[in-house]
């Protein structure tokens, strides 16, 4: 079958999460009605604010990817639907903890399950990848462009050591997390070297 709509449904799902999240920026307010004026009450706002910007990166991230990898492949079938809406699924979780870590200033267990979420994300984000790579072939560009995923592996390592790390120190677990935003922010080189070589005029 093909792809259209399935690229059309995943970027609307994630037009609207980053949406949500951008609603969790509210305006900050003293005792009354009426939004406080001074600059002083945005510094409450600061963790609310990191902790939007970094699944901002994370949304993006998937978006870009998720992109390139699509574009790869020429059809889908049945388990790629539902193997991305499975990642769709958990992406859409990402308002709710990214809300919960700002407000809670980045405390233990909201940290923590920010990284199961990310973790649920990479993990849903690998099987969409294989089962494209099945229904493809294992010549196909999608496949070479892949390969064994090193990156991928990488970053659900790190993404397990933050969370435990969060348990003894939250912070350190936050760091880590903005060490894998920072190794996928370029978009997988991997394939845009493929996307090259299939589609020159791309």
């Amino acid at each position: 079958m093909k792809k259209s709509r399935l690229e059309a449904f995943s970027d609307g799902v994630i037009a609207i999460i980053i949406t949500i999240m951008v609603l969790e920026l509210k305006v900050p307010h003293h005792d009354g009605p009426h939004p406080a004026d001074d600059i002083q009450s945005l510094i409450p706002l600061i963790p609310v604010f990191l902790s939007y910007v970094l699944s901002f990166i994370y949304v993006g991230i998937y978006w870009n990817n998720h992109h390139h990898m699509i574009y790869t492949v020429d059809t889908i079938n049945g388990k790629v639907l539902w193997a991305n809406l499975n990642l769709l699924f958990w992406l859409s979780l990402i308002p709710f903890v990214t809300a919960w870590m700002g407000e809670s200033h980045f405390t233990k267990w909201p940290v923590i399950v920010y990284g199961v979420i990310l973790l649920a994300n990479s993990v849903s984000y690998g099987i969409l990848a294989r089962l494209l790579i099945k229904h493809s072939g294992k010549h196909s560009a999608i496949a070479e462009a892949i390969g064994k995923d090193r990156k991928g592996v990488i970053s659900t390592l790190i993404y397990i050591v933050a969370m435990v790390t969060a348990f003894f120190c939250s912070w350190v677990g936050l760091a880590l997390y903005w060490v894998v935003a920072v190794i996928w922010f370029i978009p997988d080189m991997r394939i845009e070297r493929k996307l090259a070589d299939k589609y020159p005029q791309a």
